[in-house]
């Protein structure tokens, strides 16, 4: 006997060895056990989900001989005869090929007869979208009024260009694309059944290259088959469907961990050296980012997968909001790609921006050595000759073992928190949070910062705790953070900067307007000094 491909070996003969569809098929048992039938069906859906298995399922239950029944029982004649394609009263039509009015008026022309051997004459139009306009008038009378011996089973992979007044006649079943852990589920049951051995890795790439598809599934397994010499092989498969080596994204996933961009641009010339399709790659960079935000925010989700251990080191490695950063910059960078230069620079460049962007929290390291900075810049202050009681509030002095320091630093707070602030290293939000807030004061180990109504969007946990962990590697011990509202926006970092920033820039017109030069040339020409094109020397 011939060989037949696993896509017609395993296509299922009855509704319980369908994969997936439940909505489906419930709804259909229920009709076909409870004699509530309609006279036409439309199943939508992409390739391969199962429309014309299930609508062929569905004829035999109208069909079989025993009766009409959801479980069809496969012996009889007619069962037999719908499986083997050659069933005379179910009339199979491809709409692609046979989109004329005078092909519907043909394939209609025997409607009104009785069947021949069955229950019903069932009509399986595929493809039904293909019509043209006069086709579906023409198939639009039947629909309306049919014979009670006629069933109508309509699929379509694109609904939305059939007419609507053939839409409001049927029964529409949209069916779901599989996801990849269902079809790895049902290849494993078959190469199990087929006695051949595989890779689970293998089975896994192949699912999610058969993008919901059972068919195309069943389709790449075959050739998976064919290209592995009777076996599945995790590296024989990713060369077959020229998939990228999870190695090399996890290998730059590592290095935007560590902020290494050398060890990324090795990695990405090791790709290059392969010839390996950029826009691929970065799919693929993009998808494992999904997968680590999942093991950091669902640990569950990721349960079971081949690259388990691995993503959950990436995501206690990289903080979930770098995550979500790298994972938008990627999906930008997919968009435009295409316009890049050359696609392995501009892959190159979207892995830079992933880094150049990424929010730059100081180690401790790096705080821990700036807090040893010169005592001038952040001396305790001098404790005053009055007692001061712990139930009084006072700010923290940093690296200060005193228990209460005196209120001289209240005094002096906003310049104070102005100078930590800029030394503390922080940048992009949690650099913006410090900078617009006033340290207003202290009790216990709790500092208090004042942020204006305007500024008080800035605030979330993850900022906050990213200063707050700043804040205890500056002074050497554990501080807690209390925000409160109404900071004078003028004490702030910012506003500090901000008014020095004023004075410079007022200094520098003032120095150009006193200029002797500059004085003779508005008194020679009538000319004036343009204020916004000064610019202070830094």
């Amino acid at each position: 006997m011939s060989y037949q491909v696993l896509a017609l070996k395993w296509r299922p003969k009855n509704f319980p060895a369908m994969v997936g569809q439940e909505h489906v098929l419930r709804a259909l048992i229920n009709a076909l056990d409870n004699d509530r039938l309609h006279h036409a069906y439309l199943f939508t859906g992409t390739r391969g989900v199962g429309k014309t298995t299930v609508a062929r399922i569905f004829a035999k239950s109208l069909n079989c001989e025993i009766g009409i029944t959801s479980t069809p029982c496969g012996e009889c004649s007619a069962c037999r005869e719908i499986d083997e394609g050659r069933f005379v009263d179910l009339i199979e039509v491809d709409a692609a090929s046979r989109t004329k009015v005078e092909d519907t008026r043909e394939l209609l022309e025997n409607v009104q007869y009785a069947p021949t051997r069955g229950r019903f004459k069932v009509y399986l139009i595929d493809e039904v979208h293909m019509l043209s306009t006069h086709s579906f008038n023409a198939l639009l009378k039947t629909l309306e009024e049919p014979p009670p011996h006629v069933k109508f089973l309509l699929a379509t992979t694109d609904p939305q260009k059939l007419p609507v007044t053939i839409l409001s006649r049927c029964l529409q079943f949209n069916l779901k694309r599989m996801s990849p852990e269902m079809i790895a589920g049902h290849l494993a049951h078959v190469l199990t059944q087929e006695g051949i051995s595989f890779d689970q890795p293998a089975l896994t790439m192949i699912s999610e290259g058969a993008d919901g598809s059972m068919r195309d599934a069943l389709s790449l397994l075959d050739q998976a088959i064919a290209y592995g010499g009777g076996q599945l092989a995790e590296d024989e498969v990713r060369v077959m469907l020229g998939t990228i080596d999870r190695s090399y994204v996890f290998s730059m996933l590592q290095g935007l961990a560590d902020n290494d961009a050398a060890a990324i641009l090795e990695t990405i010339n090791g790709l290059a050296q392969q010839g390996i399709d950029f826009t691929a790659v970065l799919a693929e960079l993009v998808s494992q980012l999904h997968k680590v935000a999942l093991a950091q925010i669902a640990p569950q989700a990721i349960d079971g997968s081949v690259d388990h251990e691995t993503l959950v080191a990436l995501a206690q490695k990289i903080s979930p909001e770098d995550v979500q950063l790298y994972y938008q910059i990627g999906l930008i960078g997919r968009r435009d790609l295409p316009f890049a230069p050359e696609l392995r620079s501009g892959f190159e460049m979207i892995l830079l921006r992933m880094l150049a962007f990424r929010p730059d929290t100081a180690s401790t390291q790096q705080v821990r050595k700036q807090a040893a900075a010169p005592a001038s810049v952040r001396s305790p202050a001098t404790t005053a000759s009055a007692p001061v009681s712990q139930a009084q509030t006072t700010p923290l002095a940093p690296n200060s073992t005193s228990a209460a320091p005196t209120a001289s630093i209240v005094r002096s707070s906003s310049g104070e928190w102005h100078e930590i602030v800029e030394q503390l290293g922080l940048k992009g939000m949690v650099y913006q949070l410090a900078a617009n807030a006033v340290l207003t004061g202290r009790k216990g180990n709790v500092l208090r910062l004042a942020l204006s109504p305007q500024h008080a969007s800035l605030r979330s946990k993850a900022m906050e705790q990213r200063l707050q962990d700043a804040l205890q590697a500056f002074y050497g011990e554990p501080v807690k953070l209390e925000f409160v509202t109404g900071a004078d926006v003028q004490q702030t970092p910012a506003g500090i900067q901000q008014r020095q920033a004023e004075d410079k820039q007022q200094a520098a017109v003032d120095a150009i307007n006193t200029d002797p030069n500059v004085q003779r040339i508005r008194e020679t020409f009538n000319a004036q000094v343009v204020s916004d094109s000064v610019r202070p020397v830094e």
